[in-house]
């Protein structure tokens, strides 16, 4: 069987893929609120006219974090630092400290987060999960995206990142791996627990000061309001449903697509585990991809080879990556390649479990996620061409996969 590369028509995408962002910016999205339910719903319903099989609203488990409980750690952190400044309290508090280092590196890192499961409790997120192409296939392209919006805050304010991307444009475009902001939250604890153990106060001071300011900015996070989240990540949603109606008109042959919108991922991935719980056990390894796709209305469109707030991974599977950028080449997508990312996004996941996988994504001329985090990422701010560039890429690669059912076998 030969399939063209791409059937899309781009002045015919547009309308949908601004329909679904518009329709779902001025809900209020915060992981397991009603507005996050409430667009999952609608998602479903959406797909279903574009012709998916079978559109399906799955409830699932999460336990809340991200901005309380790193904040609870810092303020943790910031305890043990003014412990160890008694001569006494000293030691346990470097085994302390220690404790809330690692507590925060386990969470952030999608470990297996025993603090955050002896402090919260689970609540409800909405997974969103829809059928295209060929229903007999045994191959499956997973295209996955988020429907929930994150919160603001003073910290993702970017004038610092744009002032240095004026000043020194030449290091900005030599550095292909995001900036460990996560290392800063991380270093002050355990600043607390080096300079407790070897008696340095100094140390101990700066660690101190570090898990204070750390205890206020999450503070911040947790109060500020919840981002539109038009570009992070309803890029990607309205990408899902323009590709159904992509597929329903131009239907794949010996490639199932499975289409499916996680709820909670910011705070740092919460429905994609009960997705893999759930799906996970249906899903051969052999012959399942995922295709990531997370915030793609910034100006140019990029693919991630790893991720890592602590260390770094990269995604299982470098073959199906180098088959995205060659289905993007096919496509006339220009696609820069080689980035890698020290956030988390959903990825992780069925990177970890074994399965090939690739993360398409979007930068500015400074690097970073347009409007990433703040009240101005609306519909008025997204790029779609890159936007339709990404819709493109993701049809094309359905294509190829399906053109190639040897691809590996």
């Amino acid at each position: 069987m030969t399939t063209a590369p791409t059937t899309l028509d781009a002045a015919a995408a547009e309308p949908t893929l601004r329909e679904v962002v518009e329709a779902l910016a001025p809900l209020e999205r915060r992981a397991g609120s009603p507005g996050e339910e409430q667009a999952a719903r609608w998602l479903a319903s959406r797909l279903e006219h574009a012709g998916c099989r079978n559109p399906e609203v799955q409830e699932e488990p999460f336990r809340d974090g991200y901005a309380r409980v790193i904040g609870a750690l810092a303020a943790a952190g910031a305890i043990t630092g003014l412990a160890a400044l008694g001569r006494r309290t000293r030691k346990p508090a470097a085994a302390a400290a220690a404790a809330v280092t690692a507590a925060i590196a386990d969470d952030i890192s999608n470990g297996p987060r025993l603090f955050r499961r002896a402090t919260t409790q689970p609540k409800p997120t909405w997974n969103v999960i829809a059928d295209c192409g060929d229903a007999t296939s045994d191959r499956t392209l997973v295209v996955l995206a988020h429907h929930d919006a994150a919160p603001t805050g003073i910290i993702f304010d970017d004038r610092v990142q744009v002032w240095l991307g004026e000043r020194f444009p030449g290091i900005i475009e030599r550095i292909d791996t995001s900036l460990p902001l996560w290392w800063a939250m991380l270093s002050a604890p355990a600043l607390v627990a080096i300079g407790a153990s070897r008696g340095k106060r100094g140390l101990v001071g700066a660690g101190l000061a570090g898990s204070v300011l750390g205890t206020a900015v999450f503070a911040d996070v947790d109060r500020s309001p919840c981002a539109p989240g038009a570009n992070d990540n309803l890029t990607a949603v309205a990408v899902l449903v323009a590709l159904a109606d992509c597929l329903r008109e131009q239907p794949l042959e010996d490639l199932r697509v499975m289409l499916v919108s996680c709820g909670a991922e910011e705070v740092l991935q919460g429905g994609i585990h009960g997705f893999g719980a759930r799906h996970f056990p249906q899903l051969n390894r052999d012959r399942t991809w995922f295709l990531n796709l997370e915030t793609v209305g910034s100006p140019r469109l990029i693919m991630l080879e790893g991720e890592g707030p602590v260390v770094m991974e990269d995604y299982h599977d470098r073959s199906f990556r180098d088959l995205v950028a060659r289905a993007a080449d096919d496509a006339g997508v220009p696609l820069r390649r080689g980035m890698r990312s020290r956030n988390s996004t959903d990825a992780v996941i069925p990177s970890r479990a074994g399965y090939p996988t690739a993360t398409i994504t979007s930068m500015d001329r400074y690097k970073a996620l347009s409007n990433y985090h703040k009240m101005t990422d609306t519909p008025e701010n997204v790029d779609y061409r890159t936007v339709i560039q990404a819709l493109a890429l993701t049809e094309a690669l359905a294509r190829e996969l399906a053109r190639n059912p040897w691809f590996g076998r």
